[in-house]
């Protein structure tokens, strides 16, 4: 039966909630009826829930006891392409559909009727007395620029109660206004000039701008060098999309990135876009979706959960940095962006522009195989070139234990400091030191609820566990000898390299660049935006900094452990190491004076070095790509992750062999099942983890043989198991 698109009053109506149920529900449609996909308020026992118009009733409960729907929310229904998209994604994740639209419906105050409401931005005046809690909101209000939030969000943002914002208002130091709850985005102008672009970046523009104006499905796989203009192109397929009226989103893998983003937009297309990720309020979250459902939001930049918005006619999605490992969701519905947005794409007849410098061996593969249209940028924009890669073999420098920048980096430093041009030091740790442990009796502290060592952050003076956020003081007293004053930070992270190189560059000016040093994601932004404008003139990061930054004066990067990412059993290893070394490289020399980059490693000879050296990119990929296929794994195969969790290590065990021994639905499709075994961190926030991985032809349909194999385990007690298809990592 195909479901009707207006259900009259009375009639029975399946509903989808957010709750977790495994079914849709019947209620009767409310007085005036109910649109298929509209959004309701529905009664759940005592409760009142959010749900969606999935299609008819049906009618297998006594009518008489249906309840009915107690109101249709005043947002645009979700369209049957949205419907479409959250079944498929979930049938391939396998995570149930409430889960799947919690994702659909991230935006509070749905329900709430159109009304008007008081805001607050700065105002012309200064108080005539300055306290402490009134300095907090002004200067949260200069953080934000022309930004107005609500009474409620300013003082919980601030620290401060609405008492001190309504004294400022009565000073004129802070401006009280009525404004709609919900305003449009301002229009974008597609057919502003563009910047004058090369032979190859017009040449790779105009095809992917036809491709969104042919209005049909395809992916693009954009491969430019770093610095080679890759954003330039795909904001021409931006102003096609747009000039079609349809709407495009351009997914970034990091929250700060978008602030030098939003200024390019700005100026191609004459207004700021839609900026959807954690840092938006909740103010500008409801205004989004609700704007976007009505089609008045033309351009969203967003991070990966902006792929889940009701878009009316989206036409265009852009995936930067698509290699980017933060694509992947790893809690809760745990989905790769980048495939995702595949997805959606493919039941909209839109466009797919995949752009990287360094593709995913699954993209580069498909590019090969034809599935999807493979362009090149080859050369750096305007006058700048790739920069030289050098390697620093750290078995010939002799250097004191407390020290990690070698006397050849050095060097190669000063030499960039007199030349008044910035220097870049890079290490993949966050905070001071990877380990504290007891010189007396050897103790490595670690966390109270996972099988994780604590990290210190002198920054934060706390210790932390980059796995469950637990933070604890720093011990002066050894936990297991009692020792005192004992306590010794073992390792380098970026802010014990940071000390050092305050230490090595005295005159020089410092910056450390890592997303747990600053208090919100604005003010990281900020502070890229200063360094980039000449702030510093050494820059320590983690991997934030490989991320798509643009430091003009920047000319030295110097890698301090290259050899990290290359430890470990992970099959992706040696692709990671050669990604994250090629992008962090490509941050030197964007401009017109020539870039270094310098790689500090004990193993000179290893293949992956030798192959970012050699920047024989296409080598590298046809050889782990024939790795890849001898052993079967993805993209040559398809794998799927299975954890289970719980409190007790016994039960999770006996649960995972109980699975073990019941292979028989996987057998059936030629899986093989390995495992269990304890996860690497086998306990985070005190549940006990246990491991099987799945791993079978490329050609099998995986999901519905998981699906049946899990289905025969009951689930005791708080043992839980969760099912990730296409894992990325194996912790």
């Amino acid at each position: 039966m195909i479901n009707p698109s207006f259900f009259d009053e009375g009639a029975l109506v399946a509903v989808l909630t957010t709750q977790p149920l495994d079914r849709a529900l019947d209620y009767k449609a409310p007085e005036g009826g109910c649109h298929l996909g509209a959004f309701v308020e529905v009664p759940l026992g005592p409760r009142k829930v959010l749900g969606v118009v999935w299609g008819a009733g049906k009618g297998d409960y006594d009518y008489a006891k249906v309840r009915s729907v107690l109101r249709v929310l005043d947002v645009a229904p979700m369209r049957t392409e949205m419907r479409s998209f959250l079944e498929k994604a979930a049938a391939y994740t396998l995570t149930p559909m409430p889960a799947m639209l919690r994702l659909a419906t991230r935006a509070p105050g749905l329900g709430d009727p159109p009304s008007m409401r008081k805001v607050y931005r700065r105002g012309p005046d200064e108080p005539d007395r300055m306290t402490d809690a009134r300095r907090r909101v002004l200067e949260f209000l200069a953080e934000y620029g022309d930004l107005s939030f609500t009474l409620k969000e300013l003082a919980e943002l601030s620290g401060v109660t609405s008492s001190v914002i309504k004294g400022l208002v009565k000073q004129g130091a802070v401006a009280e206004e009525d404004s709609p709850r919900d305003l449009p985005f301002a229009p974008l102008d597609p057919n502003l000039p563009s910047k004058e672009l090369t032979k190859d970046q017009d040449r790779a523009a105009t095809h992917v701008a036809e491709a969104v104006r042919a209005g049909r499905y395809g992916t693009t796989l954009l491969r430019g060098v770093t610095g080679s203009g890759k954003t330039e192109v795909y904001l021409e397929a931006v102003a096609a999309c747009l000039s079609a009226g349809r709407q495009a989103l351009v997914l970034l893998p990091e929250i700060a990135l978008t602030a030098e983003f939003l200024k390019r937009v700005e100026v191609r297309f004459g207004a700021r876009p839609a900026e959807w990720h954690s840092g938006a309020t909740m103010t500008e979250r409801r205004r989004i979706w609700r704007m976007i459902g009505q089609g008045q939001a033309q351009l969203v930049i967003g991070a990966r959960s902006a792929l889940f918005l009701p878009y009316q006619n989206l036409g265009l999605i852009v995936v930067d940095e698509e290699h980017d490992t933060s694509y992947k969701q790893e809690d809760g519905v745990l989905y790769n962006a980048r495939d995702m947005a595949v997805l959606r794409a493919s039941l909209l007849g839109a466009q797919v522009v995949l752009s990287s410098a360094t593709p995913s061996l699954e993209s580069w593969a498909n590019a090969e195989s034809g599935k999807y249209t493979r362009l090149d940028l080859e050369a750096r924009f305007g006058p700048a070139v790739l920069p030289t890669m050098k390697t620093i073999d750290m078995r010939a420098e002799t250097l004191p234990s407390d020290r990690w920048v070698s006397d050849t980096l050095k060097r190669a430093v000063d030499q960039r400091l007199e030349s008044g041009e910035q220097a870049m030091l890079f290490l993949n740790r966050r905070g001071y030191a990877p380990l504290t442990l007891c010189r007396a009796c050897g103790h490595q502290v670690g966390c109270d609820q996972c099988d994780a060592r604590m990290v210190e952050h002198r920054f934060l003076k706390r210790l932390m566990c980059h796995q469950c956020g637990e933070t604890k003081p720093m011990p002066t007293v050894c936990p297991s000898c009692g020792a005192e004053d004992r306590m010794a930070p073992v390792g380098p992270g970026v802010e014990r390299l940071g000390e050092e190189a305050v230490k090595l560059f005295p005159d020089a000016r410092v910056a450390v660049l890592s997303s747990d040093m600053y208090g919100s994601a604005r003010a990281l932004k900020a502070e890229i935006e200063e360094i980039a404008a000449g702030g510093a003139d050494v820059v320590i990061g983690t991997q934030l900094v490989a991320k798509g930054h643009n430091f003009p004066n920047l000319t030295l990067v110097g890698v301090i452990d290259a050899d990290l990412g290359l430890q470990g059993s992970d099959l992706r290893a040696a692709e990671r190491t050669f990604q994250l070394m090629r992008q962090v490289a490509g941050r030197a020399g964007r401009a017109e004076k020539p870039g270094t980059a310098m790689l500090q490693t004990f193993q000179p000879e290893h293949p992956v070095i030798r192959a970012i050296l050699a920047g024989d990119e296409e080598g590298f990929w046809r050889a782990e790509a024939a790795e890849r296929e001898a052993a079967g794994v993805p993209p040559y195969g398809r794998m799927a992750g299975i954890i289970l969790s719980g409190p007790d290590a016994a039960q999770v065990f006996d649960a995972a062999n109980a699975l073990a021994r019941n292979v028989a639905p996987l057998a059936r499709v030629g899986a093989q099942v390995f495992g269990p075994a304890p996860a690497p961190i086998a306990r985070i926030r005190g549940r006990h983890r246990v491991r099987l991985l799945v791993k079978a032809g490329k050609g099998v349909t995986l999901q519905g043989a998981i699906a049946q194999w899990v289905s025969q385990l009951r689930l005791k007690g708080d043992i839980r198991l969760a099912v990730d298809i296409d894992p990325q990592s194996f912790y």
